[in-house]
């Protein structure tokens, strides 16, 4: 079994999406690929991919998305950033560059084709993940009915199924998704509360 901090170091060498990709034009800019983690993690937030500001910094969710995860998560920077307990693993590991209309794009397929089951089995303490949005839900929870929505309102049904690590569908905390959660309020009135239980109870252990 590969060593987390091993394959991590691989993966930020690597230039696979830029040199010689396998899906759509090569990487517009520069890759710099970005994870979190240690064999001892016991939560992973399985994310979509790193946005601008995390292109620039090199670290995962410093801009609004980042706050708003960590107060549904009820962690603090220096917790939700420690390695030792958190991995933060995201569906591709590079900023995927903007759409035509300003948004971010898809993560790249190449990434979590080669580097996502490696960067896995060195986390053999994880209790639980955390899926953000259709991406890694797609991954982790394979076919998603009703697609995001249908998924994340299955979320007692998928955190009771017998996995291990267990597993929970989360939409992303982008403030595109500030319609959505003002459509869904069971969300914050049903899902968090547990959400944040579950995260202290992993946290703790």
């Amino acid at each position: 079994m590969p060593a987390f901090d091993d394959t991590a170091a691989r993966l930020r060498a690597c230039r696979l999406c830029r040199d010689s990709p396998l899906y759509g034009p090569p990487l517009p800019q520069e890759p710099r690929p970005i994870v979190q983690g240690s064999a001892t993690a016991r939560l992973c937030i399985a994310s979509q991919a790193p946005g601008t500001r995390a292109h620039r910094t090199g670290q995962p969710f410093t801009d609004p998305s980042g706050v708003r995860l960590r107060a549904w998560l009820g962690l603090d920077e220096a917790r939700f950033y420690d390695p030792a307990r958190v991995a933060i693993v995201p569906m591709g590991s590079c900023f995927p560059g903007l759409d035509a209309k300003g948004g971010d794009r898809p993560p790249r397929r190449e990434c979590a084709e080669r580097w996502r089951a490696e960067l896995f089995s060195g986390l053999p303490e994880l209790e639980l993940i955390l899926v953000i949005g259709q991406y890694a839900q797609g991954w982790h929870l394979g076919r998603m009915e009703g697609g995001l929505t249908g998924t994340v309102r299955r979320w007692r049904e998928i955190l009771a199924e017998p996995r291990r690590p267990r597993v929970l569908p989360l939409p992303h905390p982008s403030w595109r998704n500030n319609g959505w959660l003002k459509r869904e309020p069971w969300f914050e009135a049903e899902l968090l509360p547990v959400l944040r239980a579950e995260v202290a109870r992993v946290m703790a252990g």
